[in-house]
């Protein structure tokens, strides 16, 4: 992907689910190669935005561009992290099992590994600090181990954006610092990462940030959209009592 073309460029996006607007008109660019945070309440629409950009989910009505095509055009090229992955009750999958999935796309009809697969599945989970745990089932780890390792089954896939949805809600101070240093070093990777937060503080460590409430409300630096008057918009003054801007 050139330097130069956004992420992402929506003009007047709308996004349904059936007769329920999620995302109401909203125009917007997402720069290249930068960490851009989605921050808002519950409901305002995060999640349903990561699934437009992951092409899984169509503008009703405006327009939508992912590095510079469509997003089901671009599918290839993005890793989703979803929030919580539900397996069925006794799949015995180990840890290294389930961070090599992250080579499916890139394996022929039998999925034969090449040592190119086998190191990006290593690095990955040495990055994510879970090396130890390879041949570990999912149901032995916790909640945090878990989430490490359906990140580096996404920095295992071959990608140039990664999108996390949620990432570090709910994490154990471990996880939730080596995950943070994923997302901010894949940038310096050439990779860009969209993440969906309820962290101000993790919203102003990002390079760009979109704020919403049923709409993108704002986008922009952290600082020309993390103000008093766009955060009272998103979240109700009541939310915002005692909230003091830096």
């Amino acid at each position: 992907m050139s330097s130069s073309i956004p992420l992402a460029t929506a003009t007047d996006m709308v996004l349904r689910y059936e007769r329920h607007v999620a995302v109401a008109a909203s125009t917007f660019e997402i720069p290249p190669r930068c960490v851009t945070a989605v921050i808002g309440p519950n409901g305002s629409g995060k999640s349903t935005l990561l699934n437009a950009l992951a092409g899984m989910t169509a503008p009703a009505a405006g327009s939508l561009e992912v590095m510079g095509t469509s997003p089901e055009a671009a599918r290839g090229r993005i890793s989703y992290v979803l929030q919580s992955v539900t397996l069925p009750i006794g799949t015995p999958l180990t840890v290294a099992e389930t961070v090599g999935m992250g080579r499916y796309p890139t394996l022929g009809l039998f999925r034969r590994r090449r040592d190119v697969d086998r190191e990006r599945v290593r690095s990955a989970m040495q990055r994510l600090e879970i090396e130890d745990l390879a041949r570990h089932h999912l149901t032995e780890l916790s909640g945090g181990q878990r989430q490490r390792v359906y990140v580096a089954q996404g920095i295992a896939q071959n990608h140039e954006a990664l999108l996390l949805d949620e990432p570090l809600t709910g994490l154990d101070l471990v996880s939730a610092r080596t995950i943070d240093a994923i997302i901010h070093s894949e940038r310096h990777r050439g990779c860009s990462v969209v993440l969906t937060t309820h962290d101000l503080d993790e919203a102003r460590a990002a390079d760009h940030v979109l704020l919403m409430r049923g709409r993108v409300v704002a986008s922009g630096p952290p600082d020309h959209v993390l103000t008093h008057e766009n955060l009272e918009k998103a979240y109700g003054l009541g939310a915002l009592h005692g909230f003091v801007p830096d």
